[in-house]
Protein backbone atom coordinates (compact mmCIF):
# COMPACT_ATOMS: atom_id res chain seq x y z
CA UNK A 1 0.00 0.00 0.00
CA UNK A 2 1.02 3.82 -0.64
CA UNK A 3 0.78 5.72 2.30
CA UNK A 4 0.66 9.95 2.03
CA UNK A 5 1.75 11.93 5.36
CA UNK A 6 1.49 15.03 6.56
CA UNK A 7 3.07 16.94 9.47
CA UNK A 8 3.64 20.70 9.34
CA UNK A 9 5.86 21.04 12.70
CA UNK A 10 8.22 19.33 15.04
CA UNK A 11 5.94 17.28 17.20
CA UNK A 12 3.73 16.25 14.07
CA UNK A 13 7.23 14.88 12.63
CA UNK A 14 7.89 13.00 15.82
CA UNK A 15 4.18 11.42 15.96
CA UNK A 16 4.18 10.64 12.40
CA UNK A 17 7.45 8.68 12.76
CA UNK A 18 6.25 6.10 15.20
CA UNK A 19 3.21 5.80 13.23
CA UNK A 20 5.11 4.82 10.28
CA UNK A 21 7.36 2.89 11.94
CA UNK A 22 4.48 0.55 13.66
CA UNK A 23 3.05 0.62 10.02
CA UNK A 24 5.78 -0.58 8.41
CA UNK A 25 5.58 -3.61 10.92
CA UNK A 26 2.16 -4.60 9.88
CA UNK A 27 2.46 -3.61 6.10
CA UNK A 28 5.54 -4.46 4.92
CA UNK A 29 4.84 -3.84 1.62
CA UNK A 30 4.52 0.21 2.59
CA UNK A 31 5.56 3.03 0.67
CA UNK A 32 5.42 6.37 2.69
CA UNK A 33 5.55 9.95 1.29
CA UNK A 34 4.43 12.97 2.45
CA UNK A 35 5.62 16.39 4.14
CA UNK A 36 7.26 16.46 7.28
CA UNK A 37 10.78 16.40 8.66
CA UNK A 38 14.23 14.46 9.42
CA UNK A 39 12.31 12.02 11.98
CA UNK A 40 9.52 10.89 9.34
CA UNK A 41 12.41 10.88 6.60
CA UNK A 42 14.89 8.54 9.09
CA UNK A 43 11.34 6.17 9.40
CA UNK A 44 11.51 5.21 5.98
CA UNK A 45 9.18 8.23 4.21
CA UNK A 46 9.92 9.71 0.97
CA UNK A 47 9.65 13.55 2.09
CA UNK A 48 7.90 15.89 -0.82
CA UNK A 49 8.83 18.95 1.53
CA UNK A 50 10.41 19.70 4.67
CA UNK A 51 8.04 21.51 7.50
CA UNK A 52 10.96 24.07 7.94
CA UNK A 53 9.43 25.33 4.65
CA UNK A 54 5.69 25.14 6.02
CA UNK A 55 5.64 26.23 9.85
CA UNK A 56 4.44 29.77 10.08
CA UNK A 57 2.28 30.76 12.75
CA UNK A 58 0.40 33.49 13.28
CA UNK A 59 -1.77 36.00 10.84
CA UNK A 60 1.73 38.31 10.46
CA UNK A 61 3.91 35.39 9.57
CA UNK A 62 1.36 33.88 7.36
CA UNK A 63 0.36 36.81 5.43
CA UNK A 64 4.18 37.23 5.03
CA UNK A 65 4.22 33.86 3.80
CA UNK A 66 1.08 33.02 1.45
CA UNK A 67 3.18 32.47 -1.62
CA UNK A 68 5.18 29.70 -0.29
CA UNK A 69 1.90 28.18 1.56
CA UNK A 70 0.11 28.82 -1.81
CA UNK A 71 3.07 26.57 -3.45
CA UNK A 72 2.69 24.24 -0.68
CA UNK A 73 -0.35 22.85 -1.55
CA UNK A 74 -0.08 23.29 -4.99
CA UNK A 75 2.67 20.87 -4.65
CA UNK A 76 0.89 18.71 -2.18
CA UNK A 77 -2.07 18.50 -4.68
CA UNK A 78 0.27 17.36 -7.53
CA UNK A 79 1.75 14.88 -5.56
CA UNK A 80 -1.39 13.00 -4.59
CA UNK A 81 -2.59 12.92 -8.19
CA UNK A 82 0.97 11.29 -9.25
CA UNK A 83 0.74 8.89 -6.56
CA UNK A 84 -2.69 8.01 -5.97
CA UNK A 85 -2.37 6.72 -2.35
CA UNK A 86 -4.17 4.08 -0.79
CA UNK A 87 -3.97 6.06 2.28
CA UNK A 88 -4.00 9.92 3.58
CA UNK A 89 -3.31 10.31 7.39
CA UNK A 90 -3.31 14.28 8.43
CA UNK A 91 -1.43 15.06 11.76
CA UNK A 92 -2.29 18.57 13.21
CA UNK A 93 -1.59 21.79 11.12
CA UNK A 94 -4.94 22.30 10.46
CA UNK A 95 -5.53 24.77 7.69
CA UNK A 96 -3.65 23.16 5.42
CA UNK A 97 -4.45 19.60 6.52
CA UNK A 98 -8.23 20.25 6.06
CA UNK A 99 -7.82 22.03 2.97
CA UNK A 100 -5.83 18.65 1.14
CA UNK A 101 -8.88 16.51 2.58
CA UNK A 102 -10.96 18.28 1.22
CA UNK A 103 -9.13 18.12 -2.29
CA UNK A 104 -8.25 14.69 -1.95
CA UNK A 105 -11.98 13.40 -1.20
CA UNK A 106 -12.37 15.29 -4.63
CA UNK A 107 -10.25 13.92 -6.79
CA UNK A 108 -9.31 10.74 -5.39
CA UNK A 109 -12.20 9.06 -3.48
CA UNK A 110 -10.60 5.59 -3.07
CA UNK A 111 -8.32 7.12 -1.25
CA UNK A 112 -9.09 6.73 3.07
CA UNK A 113 -8.07 9.63 4.08
CA UNK A 114 -7.63 9.66 8.31
CA UNK A 115 -6.86 12.47 10.89
CA UNK A 116 -4.66 11.50 13.82
CA UNK A 117 -3.84 13.75 15.98
CA UNK A 118 -7.00 16.30 14.99
CA UNK A 119 -6.94 19.78 15.40
CA UNK A 120 -8.76 21.05 18.85
CA UNK A 121 -11.85 21.85 17.35
CA UNK A 122 -13.61 21.77 20.89
CA UNK A 123 -11.09 24.60 21.66
CA UNK A 124 -12.17 26.88 19.27
CA UNK A 125 -13.03 27.14 15.30
CA UNK A 126 -15.44 24.40 15.78
CA UNK A 127 -16.70 24.87 12.54
CA UNK A 128 -14.52 23.03 11.53
CA UNK A 129 -15.64 19.44 12.67
CA UNK A 130 -18.04 19.97 9.58
CA UNK A 131 -15.34 19.56 7.10
CA UNK A 132 -13.77 16.69 9.47
CA UNK A 133 -17.05 14.68 9.05
CA UNK A 134 -17.43 15.62 5.17
CA UNK A 135 -13.79 14.55 4.01
CA UNK A 136 -12.54 12.61 6.87
CA UNK A 137 -13.26 8.91 7.17
CA UNK A 138 -12.12 8.44 10.40
CA UNK A 139 -10.39 10.44 13.69
CA UNK A 140 -7.92 9.02 15.81
CA UNK A 141 -8.17 11.56 19.24
CA UNK A 142 -5.13 11.95 21.97
CA UNK A 143 -7.30 13.05 24.26
CA UNK A 144 -9.97 10.80 26.24
CA UNK A 145 -12.97 13.46 26.67
CA UNK A 146 -12.50 14.11 22.44
CA UNK A 147 -14.36 11.01 20.91
CA UNK A 148 -17.63 12.12 22.30
CA UNK A 149 -17.27 15.52 21.04
CA UNK A 150 -16.97 14.10 18.06
CA UNK A 151 -19.87 11.62 18.60
CA UNK A 152 -21.88 14.94 19.03
CA UNK A 153 -21.33 15.63 15.65
CA UNK A 154 -21.52 12.57 13.74
CA UNK A 155 -18.10 11.73 13.01
CA UNK A 156 -16.39 8.36 13.53
CA UNK A 157 -13.64 9.13 16.49
CA UNK A 158 -11.35 6.66 18.35
CA UNK A 159 -9.37 7.57 21.66
CA UNK A 160 -6.20 5.43 20.51
CA UNK A 161 -4.03 6.89 23.83
CA UNK A 162 -2.02 9.70 24.33
CA UNK A 163 1.51 9.44 22.34
CA UNK A 164 3.17 12.06 24.72
CA UNK A 165 2.63 10.10 27.80
CA UNK A 166 3.77 6.71 25.88
CA UNK A 167 7.02 8.46 25.07
CA UNK A 168 7.05 10.00 28.82
CA UNK A 169 6.84 6.77 30.07
CA UNK A 170 9.67 4.41 28.25
CA UNK A 171 11.83 7.51 29.09
CA UNK A 172 10.69 7.14 32.44
CA UNK A 173 11.49 3.51 32.29
CA UNK A 174 14.76 3.77 30.37
CA UNK A 175 17.91 2.06 31.60
CA UNK A 176 19.13 5.55 31.53
CA UNK A 177 16.50 7.39 33.71
CA UNK A 178 15.61 4.37 35.92
CA UNK A 179 13.24 6.37 38.30
CA UNK A 180 12.50 10.13 38.27
CA UNK A 181 12.14 11.43 41.76
CA UNK A 182 8.22 12.50 42.62
CA UNK A 183 9.44 14.47 45.83
CA UNK A 184 7.65 17.64 46.15
CA UNK A 185 11.07 19.04 47.43
CA UNK A 186 12.61 21.15 44.11
CA UNK A 187 15.28 18.25 42.35
CA UNK A 188 18.05 20.26 41.39
CA UNK A 189 18.92 24.21 40.95
CA UNK A 190 18.10 23.91 37.34
CA UNK A 191 14.88 26.33 35.97
CA UNK A 192 13.75 25.02 32.21
CA UNK A 193 12.62 27.53 29.86
CA UNK A 194 10.61 25.75 27.04
CA UNK A 195 10.13 29.19 24.84
CA UNK A 196 8.07 26.99 21.88
CA UNK A 197 9.11 24.98 18.42
CA UNK A 198 8.26 27.70 15.95
CA UNK A 199 10.38 30.88 15.30
CA UNK A 200 8.07 33.29 15.95
CA UNK A 201 6.99 31.75 19.70
CA UNK A 202 10.81 31.79 20.32
CA UNK A 203 11.39 35.77 19.29
CA UNK A 204 8.26 36.41 21.51
CA UNK A 205 8.71 34.33 24.29
CA UNK A 206 12.06 33.78 25.35
CA UNK A 207 13.16 37.20 25.98
CA UNK A 208 10.27 37.56 28.59
CA UNK A 209 11.58 34.41 30.56
CA UNK A 210 15.21 35.34 30.52
CA UNK A 211 14.52 38.69 32.23
CA UNK A 212 12.28 36.97 34.52
CA UNK A 213 14.96 33.71 35.40
CA UNK A 214 17.20 36.63 36.01
CA UNK A 215 16.34 37.55 39.02
CA UNK A 216 16.60 34.48 40.37
CA UNK A 217 20.63 34.31 40.28
CA UNK A 218 21.12 31.30 42.00
CA UNK A 219 19.50 29.21 39.79
CA UNK A 220 20.85 28.02 36.60
CA UNK A 221 19.00 27.53 33.54
CA UNK A 222 18.31 25.60 30.18
CA UNK A 223 17.00 26.41 27.33
CA UNK A 224 15.15 23.59 25.44
CA UNK A 225 15.93 23.63 21.74
CA UNK A 226 14.15 22.85 18.72
CA UNK A 227 15.25 20.60 16.59
CA UNK A 228 14.72 22.28 13.26
CA UNK A 229 15.61 25.91 14.37
CA UNK A 230 18.97 27.07 13.66
CA UNK A 231 21.21 28.00 17.22
CA UNK A 232 21.89 31.52 15.81
CA UNK A 233 18.26 32.41 16.27
CA UNK A 234 18.33 31.60 20.08
CA UNK A 235 21.91 33.89 20.37
CA UNK A 236 20.23 36.63 18.81
CA UNK A 237 17.01 36.50 20.87
CA UNK A 238 18.74 36.47 23.65
CA UNK A 239 21.11 39.29 22.64
CA UNK A 240 18.16 41.46 22.28
CA UNK A 241 16.82 40.02 25.41
CA UNK A 242 19.85 41.66 27.08
CA UNK A 243 19.38 44.94 25.47
CA UNK A 244 16.04 45.18 26.22
CA UNK A 245 15.95 44.38 29.69
CA UNK A 246 19.13 45.27 30.74
CA UNK A 247 19.74 41.81 31.41
CA UNK A 248 23.67 40.74 33.35
CA UNK A 249 25.51 38.38 30.83
CA UNK A 250 24.37 34.87 31.69
CA UNK A 251 25.69 30.93 31.31
CA UNK A 252 22.75 29.13 29.19
CA UNK A 253 22.52 25.64 28.90
CA UNK A 254 20.72 24.75 25.10
CA UNK A 255 19.57 21.03 24.68
CA UNK A 256 17.38 19.49 21.95
CA UNK A 257 16.52 16.55 25.17
CA UNK A 258 13.57 18.25 26.84
CA UNK A 259 12.57 15.26 28.72
CA UNK A 260 15.69 15.47 30.18
CA UNK A 261 16.03 18.85 30.73
CA UNK A 262 12.44 18.93 32.39
CA UNK A 263 13.07 15.76 34.48
CA UNK A 264 15.89 17.38 35.77
CA UNK A 265 14.60 21.53 36.12
CA UNK A 266 13.30 22.37 39.71
CA UNK A 267 10.62 24.00 38.08
CA UNK A 268 9.90 25.29 34.48
CA UNK A 269 8.67 28.06 32.32
CA UNK A 270 6.67 27.05 29.23
CA UNK A 271 5.49 28.31 26.36
CA UNK A 272 1.54 26.53 26.27
CA UNK A 273 1.32 23.84 24.25
CA UNK A 274 2.35 20.02 24.25
CA UNK A 275 5.42 20.93 26.47
CA UNK A 276 2.75 21.87 29.27
CA UNK A 277 1.75 18.36 29.12
CA UNK A 278 5.31 16.98 28.83
CA UNK A 279 6.46 18.93 32.15
CA UNK A 280 3.23 17.97 33.42
CA UNK A 281 3.86 14.10 33.15
CA UNK A 282 7.14 14.08 33.99
CA UNK A 283 6.88 15.39 37.51
CA UNK A 284 8.02 19.24 36.79
CA UNK A 285 6.33 21.94 38.32
CA UNK A 286 5.78 24.85 36.02
CA UNK A 287 4.15 27.99 34.84
CA UNK A 288 2.47 28.38 31.43
CA UNK A 289 3.33 31.31 29.55
CA UNK A 290 1.73 32.36 25.69
CA UNK A 291 2.28 35.64 23.93
CA UNK A 292 -0.97 37.34 22.26
CA UNK A 293 -0.82 39.75 19.85
CA UNK A 294 -3.70 42.27 20.64
CA UNK A 295 -3.87 40.31 23.94
CA UNK A 296 -6.30 43.23 25.84
CA UNK A 297 -8.63 42.86 23.04
CA UNK A 298 -8.92 39.34 22.64
CA UNK A 299 -9.58 39.16 26.29
CA UNK A 300 -13.03 41.17 25.82
CA UNK A 301 -14.00 38.98 22.83
CA UNK A 302 -12.49 36.11 24.34
CA UNK A 303 -15.93 34.43 24.99
CA UNK A 304 -16.54 35.03 21.42
CA UNK A 305 -14.03 32.66 20.21
CA UNK A 306 -12.90 29.96 22.89
CA UNK A 307 -15.19 27.56 23.92
CA UNK A 308 -12.94 26.67 26.50
CA UNK A 309 -12.14 27.74 30.56
CA UNK A 310 -8.55 26.77 30.16
CA UNK A 311 -5.63 27.13 27.86
CA UNK A 312 -3.10 24.30 28.97
CA UNK A 313 -3.65 20.95 28.19
CA UNK A 314 -3.24 19.87 31.57
CA UNK A 315 -5.73 22.26 32.92
CA UNK A 316 -7.88 21.20 29.90
CA UNK A 317 -7.68 17.33 30.16
CA UNK A 318 -8.41 17.39 34.36
CA UNK A 319 -11.14 20.55 33.83
CA UNK A 320 -9.37 22.31 36.77
CA UNK A 321 -6.54 24.73 37.27
CA UNK A 322 -3.60 22.69 37.87
CA UNK A 323 -0.87 24.73 36.82
CA UNK A 324 -1.37 28.73 36.29
CA UNK A 325 -1.39 30.14 33.07
CA UNK A 326 0.17 33.20 32.06
CA UNK A 327 -1.51 34.31 28.71
CA UNK A 328 -1.26 37.80 26.75
CA UNK A 329 -0.77 40.77 28.54
CA UNK A 330 -0.62 38.57 31.94
CA UNK A 331 2.59 37.24 30.87
CA UNK A 332 5.06 39.65 32.07
CA UNK A 333 8.96 39.12 33.45
CA UNK A 334 7.64 39.92 36.98
CA UNK A 335 4.20 37.68 36.72
CA UNK A 336 6.63 34.58 35.51
CA UNK A 337 9.07 35.09 38.64
CA UNK A 338 6.22 35.65 40.88
CA UNK A 339 4.78 32.46 40.03
CA UNK A 340 8.33 30.42 39.76
CA UNK A 341 9.05 31.49 43.49
CA UNK A 342 5.87 30.07 44.47
CA UNK A 343 7.04 27.46 42.95
CA UNK A 344 10.15 26.55 44.12
CA UNK A 345 9.45 27.37 47.72
CA UNK A 346 5.94 26.80 48.79
CA UNK A 347 6.30 22.93 49.10
CA UNK A 348 2.14 22.70 49.52
CA UNK A 349 1.58 24.35 46.45
CA UNK A 350 3.96 21.62 44.35
CA UNK A 351 2.60 18.57 46.86
CA UNK A 352 -0.93 19.67 44.63
CA UNK A 353 0.57 20.08 41.61
CA UNK A 354 2.46 16.99 41.62
CA UNK A 355 -1.03 15.47 42.92
CA UNK A 356 -2.71 16.58 40.04
CA UNK A 357 0.02 15.38 37.65
CA UNK A 358 -0.49 11.58 38.98
CA UNK A 359 -4.46 12.20 38.29
CA UNK A 360 -3.17 13.16 35.08
CA UNK A 361 -1.13 9.96 34.07
CA UNK A 362 -4.31 7.96 35.27
CA UNK A 363 -6.54 9.56 33.02
CA UNK A 364 -4.85 9.32 30.20
CA UNK A 365 -3.85 5.70 30.21
CA UNK A 366 -0.97 3.80 28.98
CA UNK A 367 -2.15 2.76 25.27
CA UNK A 368 0.86 3.60 22.64
CA UNK A 369 -1.39 5.76 20.50
CA UNK A 370 0.49 5.18 17.72
CA UNK A 371 0.71 1.50 17.62
CA UNK A 372 -3.23 1.08 18.23
CA UNK A 373 -3.66 3.70 15.55
CA UNK A 374 -0.94 1.65 12.99
CA UNK A 375 -3.52 -1.41 13.99
CA UNK A 376 -6.73 0.41 12.73
CA UNK A 377 -5.37 1.57 9.38
CA UNK A 378 -4.00 -1.88 8.75
CA UNK A 379 -7.55 -3.56 9.34
CA UNK A 380 -9.33 -1.57 7.31
CA UNK A 381 -7.25 -2.60 4.30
Amino acid sequence: MTYFVIAGEASGDLHASKLIEHLRLLDTDAVFFGLGGDKMQAAGCKLVQHYREMAYMGVVAVMKNLGKIRRNLQLTREALLELKPDVLILIDYPTFNLQIARFCSQHLPTTKIYYYIPPKVWAWKSWRVRQIRRYVDHVFCIFPFEPEFYARHACQATYVGNPTAAEVSDFRLSAQNPSLSSTTAPKMKHIALLPGSRREEIRHCLPVMLAAVARLEQYEVGIAVAPAVERSLYEQTIALAQKKYHLPPMNYRFTTDTFLLLSEASAAVVNSGTATLEAALLGCPQVAVYHLACSRLLEVIRPLIFRIRYFTLPNICLGEQVICELLGYHFTPEAVCEQLTILLTDIDYRQRMLANYKKLRHRLGTNDAAETTAAFIYSKK
